[in-house]
Formats: structure tokens, C-alpha cells, sequence
């Protein structure tokens, strides 16, 4: 993966009336990974190649950062894609402050109806949230699968991304401007974070 996935993910479909609370619950579970990290586990791979732990540390902190900014009119371009001010070992921290400005404005109701800059162009915060939940959800696998950690994934928090992931990303194409490897089978009673990130190219 290049770029954010928000970067090539389509609108959702109809999402819910306010799919916030998944989106709340998606950056705790982040933040909780963020803490369990270990120096150790700095360099290892994550199931996205191209980035180590420490790279994927600094991406997920950039991306709340990001969304915060967006959420209150901001540019998507004015926060860099990682956030590399923060020393290795830190980013539980820096996650800790940059979810306080992320509460701030996404605790707002009115952030529904705000027209949330992407780069592809604006959607409602109501979509702009599901969006985000899904990439802060794939990330926090990303570090747990790298680093041995079992959350638990809370249903309200995957329920809209999986009701989206059809049409956000198709089967094909993949790659190029489409930062996912092809689809990745599951069984049909596998669990629903499976069904998720097999879908998003990702081997559970």
C-alpha cells in the first residue's frame, strides 16, 4: 500500500444515520494496539509490505491527525502521510493527544452533514466517518497481526465497513491506483474481521 486507502475508496452506500460510534470505537481499539507495542517488534513487517510496524505507527497517527483536521474544514494535503515527529515508542502518546482533538470535533453532531474534503472530492462526514472507521480498523489488524495481538473486534465497529466493502473497493481491479492485493478467501462462518480483511487482500 502507497497512499491512504481513503485514496481509493469509493462512498458507502447508504450508511448509517450516524456511524460514529463504530468510528469511536476503531480509534480506541488503535490506540490500544499502539500501547501494546513492543521496541522489539519496530522493524517487523506488517501484512501491508511496504510498511513496517514503526512506518504503519506513524501512518495510523498522521491518519487521526488527518481526520480531526478534515472534520473541521481542514485540507486533507495540510497533514503529511506519516507522521514522523514522533519518536519510536511514543505513539501511544501522540495517538492519546490526537485523539482529543479528533473527540472535539467529531463528538459534534453538525460533522455529519460537513462536506469532508477526500482527495477524490467531498462527501458527508456521515460518509467520511465510515470511511475511516474501515481504515483505522485494517491498520489496527495490520499491527496486531504483525505483533501477536488478539483484539477483540466490537460488532458496531464492523458493521458498517462490512456492509460497504463490496462496493468501496471491488473484487477487480486490484493494484496500481487500487493499494489491495486480490481478494482473499474466507469460509462463510469465518468470523467477520476475517471476512473483512480477506476482502481488502489481507490473509487472516
Amino acid at each position: 500500500m502507497t497512499q491512504d486507502m481513503a485514496d481509493s475508496t469509493n462512498s458507502p452506500a447508504n450508511p448509517p444515520t450516524d456511524p460514529r460510534g463504530g468510528l469511536f470505537k476503531a480509534v480506541k481499539l488503535t490506540g490500544r494496539t499502539l500501547a501494546a507495542l513492543r521496541p522489539e517488534q519496530y522493524d517487523t513487517v506488517t501484512p501491508c509490505p511496504d510498511y513496517s510496524v514503526r512506518d504503519m505507527a506513524n501512518h495510523v497517527v498522521s491518519v487521526l491527525r488527518r481526520v480531526a483536521v478534515m472534520g473541521a474544514g481542514g485540507s486533507f494535503m495540510s497533514v503529511p502521510h506519516f507522521a514522523q515527529d514522533v519518536p519510536d515508542g511514543d505513539w501511544a502518546k501522540a495517538w492519546a493527544e490526537a485523539t482529543k482533538e479528533f473527540d472535539a470535533v467529531w463528538s459534534d453532531p453538525a460533522v455529519l452533514g460537513r462536506q469532508i474534503g477526500l482527495p477524490w472530492g467531498p462527501v458527508p462526514g456521515v460518509v467520511a466517518s465510515v470511511i475511516y472507521t474501515n481504515e483505522f480498523v485494517l491498520h489496527a489488524w495490520d499491527l496486531a497481526k504483525a505483533t501477536g495481538q488478539s483484539p477483540e473486534w466490537d460488532p458496531e465497529m464492523l458493521a458498517a465497513p462490512l456492509a460497504n466493502m463490496h462496493r468501496a473497493v471491488p473484487a477487480e481491479p486490484r493494484g496500481g491506483q487500487v493499494p489491495f492485493g486480490p481478494v482473499v478467501e474466507v469460509h462463510e462462518d469465518a468470523p467477520d474481521i476475517d471476512k473483512l480483511v480477506g476482502w481488502y487482500g489481507r490473509r487472516p
